[in-house]
């Protein structure tokens, strides 16, 4: 008996099987969104890389910016319970979860046993996103998986002003005219960033212990720059990207006993 957590992002989809022992027996993550063919390849990926079959799923549960639009799960649930569900059960400590996504921020306050007390979404506009960060990577002719490390070789941070993704990308070629170096101005998007999800955050009474969960987890600048705009540490979840999959493969193991 195998358990499938899908998560359609706007630029990822992510899958997660697990067993009934709610151990993670299957992963598979592909870089395209809602409206795609993501699933389609996540879900062909998942079975090729693993050592079963879509017979063995017993239940199955889609999640995500994308869930609305899928009709091969058993049923759909909000990225929201998803990730509370899921962060609940890798890290029992945490009670603030900071999800950054493509197209939207979540910050979800929860309880001991994971259930969700508050939160709130950033889903206006690019500012405080992953889709920020990705504009800026392209404005900067860098890979956006190569940002972090960009981050490090930083001697101080170029102060970003415009949050609105549009003004902010003249300013960033405004900066690069004027000779400011690229590992700076990095630093200064990440802070651009954390500056906007923290204001997000504070609006959310936050409580410790705090989490950092989506494919921008993977961003040690930005997980830098929360840090200092939060001043908290983040935990990071074990493959931060799939804990909205996870969620949802465990709300379909707790559907199918």
């Amino acid at each position: 008996m195998f358990f499938l957590g899908i998560d359609i992002g706007s630029s990822a989809t992510k899958l997660v099987v697990i067993d009934k022992n709610k151990n993670i027996v299957g992963r598979s993550v592909v870089q395209l969104g809602t409206g795609t063919s993501g699933v389609e390849n996540a879900v062909s990926n998942l079975y090729i890389s693993h050592d079963f079959n879509p017979n063995d799923i017993t239940g199955s549960v889609v999640t995500g910016y994308g869930r609305k639009q899928f009709r091969g799960a058993d049923t759909e649930i909000s990225e929201i319970s998803c990730h509370a569900k899921g962060i609940s059960h890798l890290c029992p400590s945490v009670r603030t979860i900071i999800d950054i996504g493509g197209q939207d921020t979540k910050i979800i306050r929860i309880d001991e046993k994971g259930k969700i007390q508050d939160f709130t979404m950033n889903d206006k506009c690019a500012a405080g996103t992953g889709r920020f960060i990705s504009v800026m990577s392209k404005v900067l002719d860098v890979d956006i998986a190569d940002m972090g490390s960009i981050d490090k070789e930083a001697t101080e941070i170029i102060s970003i002003s415009n949050t609105c993704a549009v003004f902010a990308e003249s300013e960033v070629i405004s900066k690069l005219s004027s000779g400011f170096s690229i590992p700076n101005i990095v630093a200064g998007i990440h802070q651009s960033v954390a500056r906007r999800v923290a204001g997000l955050a504070y609006r959310n009474r936050i409580e410790p212990d705090l989490a950092l969960t989506g494919g921008v987890a993977q961003n040690m600048g930005m997980i830098r720059a929360l840090e200092q705009e939060l001043n908290n540490q983040l935990i990071i979840p074990y493959e931060p990207q799939l804990t909205g999959a996870l969620g949802a493969a465990l709300f379909s193991l707790e559907n199918n006993r």
